[in-house]
């Protein structure tokens, strides 16, 4: 839906960058009505390699919210298990339909999104080269190498640890500088090699023969670089500690990360915000960066299209800063400290032993394992139930009467996660007085249902089942009712905007 204003092409939002976030964020702001287009430098999306090794169980949930999480599962291999230091913890007691990491690379991640994108009628321009944005009253111009700028009320950068937008908006990124570097690389290998790995002061080193026949090589380089790698580099690499280069050639992909855990000041400057990758970089060990950019995204996507849209004002967003950033270092801390174990080092050994014996302790491991899924992500709502702004449990429901005006059809079961597909808020009533949404009633699906079981939250464990529950389009639940209506009208008013949708004043 590409509009021109004299001559320059005109958005509500742009989003820059075609990666795992920037495909999820286009996609949840077409379902919130938002005119967006993403701009994307690669030409093809084929170009991502064997990074990013998969999703955790709070990820897994957001799609499922969304009603796509099975073209992830039927792709991918499901892994009951975490390993934190060099002991495995078991997933299988979480209270979650999705009680596992699904192992999938983010090649086939970025594919899967870019269908859900263009199902939902997102325009993605390839090729197209952003070197800087200009923020004004109005909105933003987005810079490119060729051609006229885009302009749009709002931008999202998306684009990665080296952002042109996070820089071209001078936030900072601040943290831990790096102390080693990693190649990895898509190549291939003459002869039958499935295999080969090992662990080193360095750190670790390996090579596996993938389905398609190429290997996948990740190599701990010696010494620290941060420039472009080289086939040599990684030949030079793999005789050093292997002592041949397996006779690599032909890579389709090569890059080199390190373990820098760096995380923006802010994520907002005034129309521009930063997501995924643009916002936070870190050390891919314990699989946290896609998931990570898709949290932000969701987080973001329904946000931005109520301020578009005019049913909310922009003070909205600032409240993406406020919940993501904690989550953010929070994911941040648990990727620092599992990269401590990736080198062979009797001081680090002992540490993981005594781990290993601390975590045997009945329920020690329950607060890694709700930390390395995202499952106890839990944002500062205020005071209340321990439900306040934490994910909403997947309830299995059944409606009972007429459905309210937005809702559900009354009928036979369904899960709470069904109600979030098209990424609107949800008031369910489980009991107690009659709840009116009021003016909000067009907007907000109110379903009244029962759900017999007890309620489990990740780490807490049971809670007292409430008698209705607001919950946002991203999952979290926004108000909690304790056998009465108190603060529902507040709670309504912060985060769906205004009673009759009309732009604030």
């Amino acid at each position: 839906m590409r509009r021109r204003i004299g001559g320059t092409e005109v958005h509500d939002v742009v989003v820059v960058g075609c990666g795992p976030t920037g495909l999820m964020l286009a996609a949840e702001l077409r379902l919130a009505g938002a005119d967006v287009v993403v701009l994307e430098r690669r030409a093809t999306q084929d170009l991502v390699g064997s990074r990013g090794g998969g999703i955790h169980a709070r990820t897994i949930e957001l799609l499922d919210q969304r009603g796509i999480a099975d073209r992830f599962l039927a792709e991918g291999t499901t892994v009951p298990a975490v390993t934190f230091g060099g002991t495995r913890l078991e997933l299988g007691a979480l209270p979650t339909r999705h009680p596992y990491t699904l192992a999938l690379f983010q090649g086939r991640i970025e594919r899967l999104l870019l269908g859900w994108a263009q199902e939902r009628g997102v325009p993605v321009r390839r090729g197209v080269e952003v070197v800087g944005v200009q923020q004004d009253d109005d909105g933003v111009d987005v810079l490119l190498e060729t051609g006229d700028p885009v302009r749009a009320r709002l931008v999202v950068g998306a684009d990665g640890g080296r952002s042109v937008v996070r820089r071209a908006v001078g936030i900072d990124l601040v943290g831990p500088a790096a102390t080693r570097t990693t190649l990895i690389a898509d190549v291939q290998v003459d002869g039958d090699l499935q295999r080969t790995g090992t662990v080193d002061e360095r750190g670790p080193h390996g090579l596996t023969r993938m389905a398609d026949g190429t290997v996948r090589v990740v190599l701990t380089e010696a010494t620290p670089s941060d420039g472009e790698p080289t086939l040599d580099d990684l030949r030079r690499g793999l005789t050093e500690v292997f002592g041949t280069d397996f006779g690599v050639h032909d890579p389709t992909w090569l890059s080199r990360f390190s373990d820098a855990t760096r995380q923006a000041t802010s994520y907002r400057a005034g129309r521009v915000l930063l997501a995924g990758d643009a916002a936070h970089v870190h050390s891919p060990t314990g699989g946290q960066g896609i998931g990570l950019g898709l949290q932000d995204a969701v987080n973001l996507g329904w946000k931005l299209g109520q301020v578009v849209r005019g049913r909310s004002g922009d003070t909205l967003l600032d409240t993406y800063h406020a919940e993501r950033h904690p989550a953010g270092a929070r994911a941040l801390g648990y990727t620092m400290a599992q990269s401590l174990f990736q080198r062979s080092d009797p001081r680090q050994e002992a540490l993981r032993d005594l781990l290993d014996t601390v975590l045997a302790v009945d329920g020690a491991d329950e607060p890694v394992t709700g930390l390395a899924t995202g499952l106890d992500v839990a944002y500062d709502l205020g005071a209340g139930h321990p439900l306040l702004g934490r994910r909403m449990p997947d309830l299995d429901l059944v409606p009972q009467g007429r459905a309210r005006p937005g809702g559900a059809p009354a009928g036979g079961p369904a899960r709470l996660f069904e109600l979030l597909h098209p990424a609107r808020p949800v008031l369910l009533e489980l009991g107690g007085p009659a709840l009116d949404a009021g003016p909000w009633s067009g907007y907000v699906r109110h379903v009244t249902a029962t759900s017999d079981g007890p309620w489990v939250l990740p780490v807490l464990g049971e809670v007292a089942a409430p008698t209705a529950v607001l919950v946002r389009p991203d999952g979290h639940v926004a108000w909690v009712g304790e056998g009465s209506a108190e603060g529902l009208h507040d709670a309504l008013a912060t985060w769906c905007g205004t009673a009759d949708g009309r732009r604030p004043r």
